[in-house]
């Protein structure tokens, strides 16, 4: 709580102030919702199990009724089980420090205690990137539905800035706070992936293989480490993916979920101590936007990545982050 508290403050502050500089440091925008996003990655949109608007994006189960009778504020409601996909999230993927991509800013923060400015060294074959995730209710704030249960509606904020976090760049201590890591980054777990980047190539990644992020890679370590980087999107995209199971992670998971049940069950969000990959899909929105298209989690990103990168971009991307949705319409 004090970290995110601590991160709005710094962000306010800064961008208040003069202390801040543009592209020629920092590369990129500030991500145009006309223009950058992919509404086509919105469907399919469903009532009960029909799908009213169809998409050739894999979907995820969806409840069975097509009625449903949850809780407000005034007593029960009788609504209608709607799914959709909600532009939830962004996500910064930079080698600088506080190097805010989808913003389009630099803070000019010195201080080791928060970030620093120093970037932790790799061996030539790996990389590493800091990653901010900032929530993003962009369906509230344009008003394309007008239920409240069916979207996020909390203010756009920084979630999580890895600056602040002494686990991101420190191996030893992200390994005793997460032990498990030891099995899942042996060799068997890691060719136990091979299943789940075959999955979601055609459809989406194994939830099971929780260790496993399809073919960008492994989600241990949960660091800004990558020990052999196939390509700076992939391992853009796949750091994304390690924040998002992040912070799904007990005590205190940080994003909660719906699930495709019938009601009760569809009336609520709920804490996911594993991240369920098949509801998640990303799209790149910067530096250079992919407008038209969105990937689930997992997906190889070989045939989409040309173009998308140019020489002195500084390996800055920007991800708009899409969630399932599954609620009650009111």
């Amino acid at each position: 709580m004090m970290s995110r508290l601590l991160a709005r403050f710094m962000v306010l502050f800064l961008l208040s102030s003069p202390s801040f500089v543009y592209a020629s440091q920092c590369k990129g925008h500030f991500v145009n919702p006309i223009t950058d996003v992919c509404w086509n990655c919105l469907f399919p949109l469903t009532i009960g199990s029909s799908e009213i608007v169809k998409s050739s994006y894999p979907d995820t189960k969806n409840p069975s009724n097509p009625l449903c009778l949850c809780p407000t504020p005034i007593g029960e409601r009788l609504g209608v089980t709607i799914g959709y996909w909600e532009p939830a999230a962004l996500v910064d993927v930079t080698p600088k420090p506080w190097c805010m991509v989808n913003l389009g800013v630099q803070l000019n923060v010195t201080k080791k205690g928060l970030g620093g400015s120093q970037m932790p060294e790799t061996d030539g074959r790996g990389a590493f990137y800091y990653v901010h995730w900032y929530k993003y209710p962009l369906v509230y704030w344009l008003q394309v539905l007008t239920s409240l249960g069916c979207m996020e509606t909390e203010d756009f904020d920084i979630l999580y800035p890895s600056e602040l976090d002494p686990t991101w760049n420190d191996s030893e201590l992200a390994f005793v706070l997460n032990p498990e890591a030891v099995l899942f980054t042996s060799p068997p777990a890691r060719a136990s992936c091979a299943f789940d980047a075959t999955k979601a190539l055609t459809s989406t990644a194994v939830n099971s293989l929780f260790w496993c992020q399809g073919a960008q890679g492994s989600t241990y370590p949960l660091t800004g480490f990558v020990a052999h980087q196939a390509s700076p999107i992939s391992t853009a995209a796949l750091l994304a993916e390690r924040v998002d199971f992040k912070l799904h992670r007990p005590p205190t998971p940080a994003i909660r979920d719906s699930i495709g049940q019938d009601w009760p069950a569809v009336c609520h969000t709920y804490a996911s101590s594993i991240m369920p990959k098949d509801r998640y899909r990303y799209q790149l929105v910067n530096t250079l936007p992919e407008a038209h298209h969105c990937h689930p989690f997992g997906q190889s990103v070989i045939e989409w990545e040309a173009g998308h990168t140019y020489p002195g971009d500084g390996d800055n991307f920007g991800f708009l982050i899409w969630k399932k949705r599954n609620c009650c319409f009111l």
